[in-house]
């Protein structure tokens, strides 16, 4: 949305996950535009980083159960007559066609990374500060200065098993997001709270404000309920503080 700063609170693991993989996910598009040696290392950061997340929980199992979720939903909702046909037909197709690679007993998400003896080494020394300056790893020191084309070709190889997991990870978002009610409410005192109704689990929380808007929302949920402070600072070396003043904000509570 123009001009407004939106801020999301998982309610669930699964959630929270599939935020950190888009996470990741962007940050790698956002520097393989350049590719230079600086975005690579920052590309290889984040692909060892999404790794960890798909071998520390079965990641990819979670992500056949929520296309499971919104494919029968999808179906649900191909005799409503007020559903745009067209883009229904095309989203289902979309999602069927992740599954059938996600469900494929071969598809082993991030083996590329798993094999390669380059990464593993890089592996090895990034929990060390520094671990992967030119000393340490005069190996990664070659790969980097290698052509850039060489270096992209790898990437690309690198990063070939994991888009059924990124794009799955984005439908899967894309349907939870556009799934709210946008409303318009207010913080009194900059302190909100709201009832969740169990009959209709909430995955997402979204808050909206103003990029001139001089608070921001700490939200925090449970199975019953969730609330928001609004708060503000005047510079980044003190606490900052809950406000005192009446918010107004968008609010999205994406059930799905």
């Amino acid at each position: 949305m123009q001009n407004k700063i939106a801020y999301e609170q998982p309610l669930n693991e699964r959630m929270r996950n599939f935020l950190r993989l888009e996470h990741l996910f962007n940050l790698i598009n956002s520097r393989s535009q350049e590719a230079s040696e600086w975005d690579c290392r920052t590309i290889l950061e984040s692909l060892l980083e999404i790794n960890g997340l798909l071998n520390r929980s079965d990641l990819k199992t979670e992500l056949i159960k929520e296309m499971k979720r919104h494919i029968s939903i999808l179906i649900s909702l191909k005799n409503n007559p007020g559903v745009n046909e067209n883009r229904l037909n095309s989203i289902y197709n979309n999602m069927t066609g992740l599954l059938t690679e996600l469900c494929d007993n071969d598809y082993h998400p991030g083996i590329l990374l798993n094999d390669d003896e380059l990464i593993t080494s890089i592996k090895q020394r990034t929990s060390i500060p520094g671990g992967t300056c030119a000393f340490d790893l005069p190996r990664f020191h070659y790969w980097l200065n290698q052509s850039s084309s060489n270096r992209r070709k790898d990437l690309i190889k690198w990063m070939t098993d994991l888009e059924p997991i990124k794009n799955s990870t984005s439908i899967a978002l894309d349907m939870v997001r556009n799934s709210s009610h946008p409303v318009s409410e207010k913080a009194k005192t900059g302190f909100y709270q709201r009832p969740l109704d169990l009959s209709l689990p909430c995955q997402l929380i979204r808050v909206f404000l103003p990029t001139a808007s001089r608070y921001y929302p700490e939200i925090s949920g449970g199975k019953h309920r969730f609330t928001i402070r609004f708060m503000e600072e005047s510079t980044t070396d003190l606490r900052p503080v809950q406000s005192k003043n009446d918010i107004n904000f968008e609010l999205h509570c994406c059930i799905l």
